[in-house]
């Protein structure tokens, strides 16, 4: 395991930037990010890969939601994707060597890698390969335990990776995972392949034993995910180190937004 940075839990993490819509900072944006890095926030960010096998910065698998375009991020080139703006804003849709421009070191980020649970590694490595040449402050996170047994092999030394998880996967959106595979996620199963540096846990599903025994047991840091109320606030606080949030402005970022 990566030697975990104080900086990983040093200020509240915002989910998809600083985003507000109606203020024209949609979710995954640099405005989102510029947002975050104004208040003192550290930034998570999701990526998916275009079809010529960039990383761009965006949440869905799916373009409907966001861009009044319909069909697969995944079947469009980057090129294509520029074009796009998000939630009805003038903001583009960023690549991520641009949105890593855009934070330049100022606060952290961690980048969840998404994945379809199929074995393909192309969107890992080319985040693992953008993130070999940047300077500041920043993590990697996914859903799939394949990602970070990959990342182990080829991103740079030193790279924290974690795991994203939560006790049940009986959302809807899992089910097209085995019952098998749902069952070892939720067990964490994987841990002695993968060794996260860090867990991120939906804050719903915690005080749970996965998350205790990370943190008490092995010393390695849990976010709380997705911090969207006050009492969702008071329980990442009691029972992670860090939180990852929107909707809501915590009160407990540092004073000064200055890179600790």
């Amino acid at each position: 395991m990566a030697s975990v940075p104080a900086w990983l839990t040093a200020r509240p993490i915002a989910h998809r930037g600083l985003h507000d819509v109606a203020a024209g900072r949609p979710e995954n944006t640099a405005a989102a990010a510029l947002a975050a890095i104004a208040g003192g926030f550290a930034i998570e960010c999701d990526v998916q890969l275009s079809a010529d096998g960039d990383a761009m910065v965006f949440h869905d698998d799916t373009l409907d939601r966001l861009t009044g375009e319909a069909g697969p991020v995944a079947d469009r080139s980057a090129a294509m994707l520029d074009r796009l703006t998000i939630g009805g804003t003038a903001e583009p849709m960023p690549r991520l060597a641009a949105f890593l421009a855009t934070i330049a070191g100022r606060v952290p980020l961690v980048c969840e890698v998404k994945s379809g649970f199929d074995g393909d590694m192309r969107l890992a490595d080319r985040a693992a390969a953008i993130l070999a040449d940047y300077a500041g402050p920043v993590a990697i996170k996914s859903f799939d335990p394949a990602v970070l047994r990959h990342l182990r092999a080829v991103a740079p030394a030193g790279l924290p990776l974690g795991i994203v998880a939560e006790a049940h996967y009986a959302d809807p959106e899992w089910d097209g995972l085995a019952p098998a595979l749902k069952r070892d996620l939720a067990a964490l199963a994987h841990f002695g392949e993968t060794r996260p540096d860090f867990l991120s846990y939906w804050v719903a599903d915690l005080p749970h034993a996965a998350a205790t025994l990370m943190r008490v047991g092995l010393g390695r840091p849990v976010m709380a995910w997705t911090v969207r109320t006050p009492d969702q606030a008071a329980r990442a606080r009691l029972w992670a180190d860090q939180m990852v949030f929107e909707g809501l402005v915590p009160d407990d970022r540092p004073q000064s937004p200055a890179l600790v």
